[in-house]
């Protein structure tokens, strides 16, 4: 885990992990490799860089700190339903980041049930992404990277 979920003034849960959720789902892992050595689709994907997606050795420079990471925390002001489709449970919630901007973040499908109740107004999120560079890159050259979903932990009460 890299959220440090202890001493912590607000009591913190830990409700995703990237992880467990590609241990029930080789298939999505061996299709975003396969994009990434994918050579006739030269602009989609993952590049590679720190390793295939989800492999030894792409954890292996996460943990390293050879990847960059990208810390997210804030208290979550509004959740809702967002896509196509009529949905009974809100699938989606507005952050306002510490610095006071405010961010859109999925409540995640594998989340169980029971924890995706904690996600109300008031409640604190933490979020940890590894930016993970893409093969495209933007307009002036510049390198691009998906910003993926490593660990979500989430607060217990709401705090405000």
């Amino acid at each position: 885990m890299i959220l440090q979920l202890r001493d912590r003034p607000v009591l913190m849960k830990s409700v995703y992990l990237l992880s467990t959720e590609l241990k029930s789902d080789s298939e999505y892992v061996m299709q975003v490799q396969r994009l990434t050595l994918d050579q006739s689709k030269p602009f989609m994907g993952l590049k590679g860089t720190q390793g295939l997606f989800g492999s030894k050795e792409w954890w292996e420079n996460i943990t390293q700190g050879k990847m960059r990471l990208l810390h997210r925390s804030g208290t979550i002001t509004r959740t809702y339903v967002a896509g196509q489709d009529p949905s009974p449970v809100d699938n989606c919630f507005s952050l306002r980041l510490d610095d006071g901007s405010v961010i859109e973040e999925s409540i995640y499908s594998h989340i169980d049930d029971e924890d995706k109740k904690l996600f109300r107004p008031g409640a604190r999120v933490d979020i940890v992404y590894a930016l993970d560079e893409l093969k495209r890159t933007s307009a002036n050259g510049d390198k691009c990277y998906s910003d993926i979903v490593l660990e979500i932990a989430i607060s217990l009460q709401p705090i405000k």
